[in-house]
């Protein structure tokens, strides 16, 4: 920088201040702070005399023609920001996988299941009072599907003091699993023109990246470019373009070198990874998106009382409440009663309903997947946002109620120990 030029913010930061707002962002308390901060900015702006401020900056079309990445700021944020978001909750889960105590395919079990079927019967809920209803629209099914890792993790952490750990370990797999599934119905239902060649041509660059990864290659330089490249490859094959976060994200390795008797020992890549790319993913990455989709016009009283009798937001708000802690507690039920899976020593299933309703904060990818299923020109669409913010929070106020009281219960063992 030249003498007398302008100074950025961050330049006037020392490494160890830098250091200090990167942990910070790493907390799942501040990230769902940053999110639900944003998600209430895009609110109030959208219903402001200021509205159409927002919807300009929302629609404001950027980036290369040429590439057919002229897109809006809104889509960018939706297609490139959240794959960032994906890329690290996908890091997370293979570590839990690889080294983490999901290795053990009985602890495994449970949660995987449980994500399975905490999407199943949502999407059911969704489709059935679809289906019987009036004016209804089945084609927003999978809305109601997926749990904001994000959001329900910050939640859990700001109730939780005392809980069990692995009550945590159950949320994030249940959460990145089936947000994981929900990016394949993504792929597969929403994804109106499919370019194979496009498609296979993206496994190049993540082969790539993959190989480096592996040979503990981990220059910038090298691994950006491809995942930039795998990105806009995946953009351009019609699939949507966060299905690249976590194909890079299985690609990265999870082992520590020292235990593989390799040189240079220390921790794996994906620890590295999700350690560097958390606070833009917590800091960044989310809450751009929550403040680019978030807002929603709701018309006064009078018009969310018209938006929550719509039956595609009657269905959306059923699935997060109902189908999800119903879909979560009772597929964990069936699996514990006839496998030999367990809950895990010090987990209870009050506390298993309790973090089943707070798998019903569908914020992230249920507003994703409402965007495709009724875009902007839909007359749902509005009506679906106001749903999926109605239903995350009568499914984090629901849960606050349970957990809080096996919060108190475990405090008080803890305090008699």
């Amino acid at each position: 920088m030249e003498a007398g030029g302008p100074t950025g913010i961050f330049d006037r930061l020392s490494p160890v201040e830098l250091a200090r707002i990167n942990e910070v962002l790493r907390r799942e308390t501040v990230g769902g702070a940053l999110l639900v901060v944003a998600a209430v900015i895009a609110l109030v702006w959208a219903n402001s005399p200021a509205a159409d401020s927002y919807e300009s900056l929302r629609d404001w079309t950027v980036g290369p023609s040429a590439l057919h990445l002229d897109l809006t700021l809104g889509t960018w944020a939706a297609d490139g920001l959240l794959a960032i978001f994906f890329f690290v909750a996908g890091l997370e889960l293979k570590r839990e996988f690889v080294e983490g105590e999901l290795r053990d395919p009985k602890q495994a079990a449970l949660p995987v299941l449980a994500a399975v079927g905490g999407m199943l019967l949502p999407a059911a809920v969704y489709f059935l009072v679809n289906a019987v209803a009036d004016g209804g629209d089945t084609d927003g099914w999978a809305i109601p599907a997926a749990t904001d890792i994000a959001f329900a993790l910050a939640v859990l952490a700001v109730i939780s003091t005392h809980l069990p750990d692995k009550l945590r370990t159950f949320l994030l797999t249940l959460a990145v699993v089936d947000d994981l599934l929900a990016i394949t119905i993504i792929a597969i239902f929403y994804t109106d023109d499919l370019d194979l060649l496009m498609l296979l041509l993206a496994l190049i660059p993540i082969a790539a990246f993959g190989l480096l990864a592996q040979r503990r290659i981990w220059t910038p330089w090298l691994l950006v470019p491809l995942a930039l490249i795998a990105w806009t490859l995946v953009h351009e094959s019609g699939v949507h373009a966060t299905v690249a976060g976590v194909l890079l994200a299985l690609t990265v390795p999870v082992v520590r070198s020292e235990a593989r008797g390799g040189p240079g020992a220390g921790p794996g890549l994906a620890e590295h990874l999700e350690h560097t790319i958390r606070p833009l993913s917590a800091g960044v990455a989310v809450p751009v998106f929550a403040l680019l989709s978030a807002g929603v016009a709701l018309g006064g009283l009078d018009g969310l009382g018209d938006a929550l009798s719509n039956p595609v937001a009657i269905g959306v708000i059923a699935g997060l409440v109902l189908g999800k802690a119903v879909g979560v507690a009772g597929s964990t039920w069936l699996v514990a009663r006839f496998t030999r899976a367990e809950l895990g020593e010090g987990l209870a299933w009050p506390d298993v309903i309790g973090l089943s309703m707070l798998a019903g904060t569908g914020f992230t990818v249920s507003l994703l997947i409402g965007e495709l299923a009724y875009p902007p020109e839909s007359a749902n669409y509005e009506d679906v946002k106001i749903a999926v913010l109605v239903g995350s929070l009568i499914s984090i106020a629901l849960a606050a109620i349970v957990l809080g009281r096996r919060e108190r219960i475990y405090r008080r063992r803890a305090e008699g120990s």
